[in-house]
């Protein structure tokens, strides 16, 4: 399932502030707030961002909350707050951890985010990985990956045309209970998360996307193959969307020290570049800027849509 222009290599961004591990996370983000948020989205939205992107964890256990910290925003909430402020850009979950609630309820929160968006929905799903958090919520940490692929397929049903959508499994079983609104799109998009074995396998096989986590230039290839052979050799003929993870940027001379890892420079020469991960057979790359603050921020995004993304094909 193709959601993205055809022929050309999309570029979305991960919203900054939603989520503040010290990862990536700028010094600046520690005091912003709403108002950031709206002025980023309405940039990333003029400058012909794919999609603004909010992460999802419930509750970070006091032993990752250094690293991790404990801002993460709720995606549902976030992305509708950001869908009133927006016109066109695509709102997508990266990642929602849907194993740590029931399918009609996720159903019931993103169907209404679709319908008040007015079709901009891409569920994207993964797995989870901190264990504390699970056993918060009473969901199972040991079985996650079994559980995200029931999840998914339960999903399916539940933000398909039905009013009443119908689910039997192992795990999951609904039949004859009502919900409305329905999504706005006849299908909503679903791109999973990860690049373990098992999360390559589950995007190709059940997956309209996939969003690696982190692979380098040098990996994507052989993950992007893999990826394809599991689709064709499970028949799948329908396309599905590649994304990547490009290294930091920053549009132009920084005039401040960036870091080793991030590309920097003339239009023209980032362009080329990020065209490598088109040759890759990527369709789709998530940008993060460098920046010291809101107004650097919002003039990267805009540097980026009109003097990058227009020698990216």
């Amino acid at each position: 399932m193709q959601v993205l222009p055809e022929g050309r290599l999309a570029y979305g961004m991960q919203l900054p502030v939603q989520s503040q591990s010290t990862i990536y996370a700028e010094p600046w983000e520690a005091g912003a707030g709403p108002a950031d948020l709206v002025e980023i989205a309405r940039a990333a939205d003029r400058s012909g961002f794919a999609y603004l992107a909010s992460c999802d964890h419930v509750a970070i256990p006091r032993r990752l909350a250094g690293a991790m910290s404990t801002i993460w925003y709720d995606p549902v909430a976030t992305l509708s707050y950001l869908a009133g402020v927006t016109e066109r850009v695509r709102l997508l979950s990266h990642v929602a951890i849907v194993g740590l609630r029931h399918p009609l309820v996720t159903a019931k929160q993103y169907a209404t985010l679709d319908h008040l968006s007015q079709g901009r929905l891409i569920l994207g799903v993964g797995a989870g990985h901190v264990q504390e958090e699970f056993e918060a919520v009473g969901a199972d940490f040991e079985r996650r990956g079994a559980v995200l692929d029931e999840t998914i397929d339960a999903l399916r049903a539940a933000l398909g045309a039905d009013e009443f959508p119908v689910h039997h499994g192992k795990l999951y079983d609904f039949e004859g209970l009502g919900q409305r609104p329905r999504p706005a799109q006849e299908r909503v998009p679903v791109w999973v998360g990860g690049s373990s074995p098992a999360a390559v396998r589950r995007a190709a096989l059940r997956g309209d996307g996939w969003l690696p986590q982190g692979d380098p230039r040098d990996r994507l290839p052989g993950q992007i193959a893999r990826l394809k052979r599991l689709r064709a050799e499970a028949g799948i003929e329908d396309p599905v969307t590649v994304g990547a993870i490009t290294e930091p940027l920053y549009v132009g001379a920084p005039g401040w020290d960036v870091g080793r890892r991030a590309l920097h420079g003339a239009p023209e020469a980032l362009a080329e570049s990020l065209r490598a991960y088109r040759a890759m057979g990527v369709h789709q790359i998530q940008v993060r800027f460098r920046c010291r603050g809101r107004t650097e921020l919002i003039d990267q995004i805009a540097a980026f849509g009109a003097e990058v993304a227009p020698h990216l094909d």
